[in-house]
């Protein structure tokens, strides 16, 4: 056989061969093919969950070889954001950072265009949030306890922002309310950027917010912090009781991310889509960015889909009936 025919034969044969593999394996091997792949975060930038978003897609940019670019679509407590994954083709390429509003979302918006147990792949945990009660500087209580005494004492007098229904802040507001058998006035705003400098001119009385926000205005001694939202004092926030500790019992709240991708997505893609979003939570330039702001990232055992999705569907039914007891409904 003459070295001409020899190529030829050798050619054909490399050719051929990606036929040869099962379907998922070729598009296991093929897939990003060098595209980039979109984040949606679905929520303004400069929150809390998009400063975990652009740090996850930039660890998981390094890992996955191509560009993982972090898209900002806000709107509607995030569901115009998430809708637009729904409605994305399942390839790999349009992925979803969300939080616990996934789960809260169903009860809020009673004619929401999508099932968040049936529209997307869970991909894991990302971070669980804890939160944290803060007051205006002049604000007349000295700890945890004494402010949950004004509150009943003054009930409406005490005005309590939030960034929107369906937002963390308002999560935390409501599951305060419902603890306490009693409401104050509560002042909405388009995000969490605007309540900053009215709490912080003492416009405002108090307010729950992520660590991730909150941790560089009590650091720079701005706003008062009385209390987080965690089973355990957190080390991000040194002499900051917990709401159990100041007179709550069992008042924790966190504001836990997931990773998604739209229902369909091939298995392998999924995989590898899990292997980077673990890759990344084991950065150590992540782990320690992440565990700074109050944030670490979730446990390995807690960053695979089949845990995530389990967790989505008991948080759907927590908050179920302490907001529809609320009664506040975004449509």
């Amino acid at each position: 056989m003459s070295v001409q025919t020899t190529r030829r034969t050798l050619l054909a044969a490399a050719l051929a061969a990606p036929a040869l593999l099962p379907q998922g394996a070729r598009a296991q091997a093929a897939w990003p093919a060098g595209q980039p792949i979109t984040l949606i975060i679905p929520f303004a930038p400069g929150g809390p969950t998009d400063a975990v978003g652009r740090m996850l897609a930039e660890a998981m940019s390094r890992d996955l070889g191509v560009n993982v670019v972090a898209q900002n679509v806000g709107g509607a407590g995030g569901t115009i954001g998430v809708n637009r994954v729904a409605q994305a083709r399942p390839d790999g390429h349009t992925i979803l950072l969300h939080n616990i509003g996934m789960s809260t979302a169903p009860t809020l918006y009673r004619r929401l265009p999508y099932n968040p147990l049936t529209a997307f792949e869970t991909l894991g945990l990302v971070t669980a949030t804890p939160m944290v009660w803060l007051t205006r500087p002049d604000f007349p209580a000295a700890n945890f306890g004494e402010m949950i005494r004004l509150i009943r004492e003054g009930g409406e007098r005490i005005n309590l922002g939030n960034a929107g229904l369906g937002s963390a802040s308002q999560l935390c507001g409501t599951l305060l309310q419902a603890s306490l058998g009693t409401r104050f006035t509560t002042v909405s705003f388009a995000g969490s950027g605007p309540i900053y400098p009215e709490l912080m001119a003492n416009r405002l009385d108090i307010y729950c917010d992520q660590t991730t926000s909150a941790i560089p205005f009590i650091q720079a001694n701005q706003i008062k912090a009385m209390a987080v939202t965690t089973a355990e004092p957190l080390p991000a926030v040194p002499g900051v009781p917990t709401a159990i500790q100041g007179g709550l019992p069992g008042f924790e709240v966190a504001i836990w991310h997931g990773l998604y991708a739209p229902a369909g997505t091939p298995k392998p893609v999924q995989d590898r889509l899990n292997q980077a979003l673990r890759a990344a939570l084991a950065d150590p330039r992540v782990v320690e960015r992440m565990t700074g702001l109050g944030s670490p990232p979730e446990p390995v055992s807690r960053q695979n889909g089949e845990v995530h999705r389990a967790h989505l569907a008991a948080e759907i039914e927590r908050w179920r009936p302490i907001l529809q007891a609320a009664g506040q409904f975004a449509d």
